[in-house]
């Protein structure tokens, strides 16, 4: 987590969501690069024949992103808490998470922090909150911190599991962070996907992947059946006043997410605390 991308907007929730990454930063001695996306070009019609170029000048647009982005900076940096921590801005233009994956892979981000206000209804189910498309598409971790989480300092945190092989990767993401924030982790088993007999073959199968991640303070437990597996993991966060929830996502697009969804980013979209997504495959 040498690099951690931020987008910003500008908003109240934009800005906790810098704080908890600059937060982070301290922690690994990383830096915190934000980035502010002018959308409204992605958004813009197209040029008529005839148009008065007047009207399509950003400048002053462009001048007060970096006038608000170097406000920002300096909040930060004279804040006390923040004074060494290595800060750079930019502004870029289009669609938001596009724009996000682009430049995570170009300046290799280890992670991105965003803040999330979630979507729901029609809007959900059609076009979905910026928090979820950029989990679908980032190459590195996310973490969705909704505007009211408070301050980011965990100290339990539940790791919602399939225990297939390919979950290696989130167990290793979760022990990196342990090394910085010293956590327990509640490791949560929902309706046996992977077809373990007992108790026991569960707790083995738990044990392994901690073990080769080097993943320490674990506890499991097993849920049932249970219809809704986002609202099992919600109540138990919840019921266990976990700080943060880390979670695989296989970044499905397509038709393929039209029809099976993401158990990952609708709980990072609903949860009234930090979500760590890390992309599996």
């Amino acid at each position: 987590m040498k690099k951690i991308l931020v987008p910003t907007d500008f908003s109240s929730n934009s800005k906790h969501a810098l704080g908890v990454a600059a937060t982070i930063a301290q922690k690994v001695k990383g830096s915190v690069e934000v980035l502010h996306t002018n959308t409204a070009v992605a958004y813009a019609p197209p040029l008529p024949d005839y148009y008065v170029p007047e009207a399509y000048d950003m400048t002053e647009y462009y001048e007060n992103a970096a006038e608000a982005l170097f406000n920002l900076k300096k909040e930060l940096t004279e804040s006390g808490s923040y004074g060494d921590l290595k800060i750079e801005t930019v502004v870029e233009e289009g669609f938001l998470y596009s724009t996000v994956k682009r430049i995570a892979q170009e300046d290799r981000a280890d992670l991105v922090v965003m803040g999330t206000k979630g979507a729901t209804g029609a809007t959900e189910f059609f076009v979905g909150s910026n928090t979820e498309k950029v989990i679908r598409t980032a190459p590195c971790p996310v973490l969705a911190v909704p505007e009211k989480s408070g301050e980011f300092n965990p100290k339990v945190v539940v790791l919602p599991t399939t225990l297939r092989k390919d979950q290696a990767v989130v167990f290793s993401a979760v022990a990196e962070w342990q090394k910085h924030f010293h956590f327990e982790v509640l490791v949560l088993y929902l309706n046996n996907p992977s077809g373990l007999d007992a108790n026991a073959e569960i707790e083995a199968a738990i044990h392994k992947f901690s073990e080769a991640a080097g993943l320490k303070k674990t506890t499991h437990f097993v849920s049932g059946n249970t219809f809704n597996e986002e609202i099992s993991i919600l109540q138990f966060a919840r019921e266990r006043n976990a700080d943060l929830i880390a979670m695989g996502t296989h970044q499905r697009q397509g038709l393929s997410h039209l029809l099976f969804g993401s158990l990952t980013e609708d709980t990072a979209n609903h949860s009234d605390i930090p979500v760590l997504s890390v992309p599996i495959g």
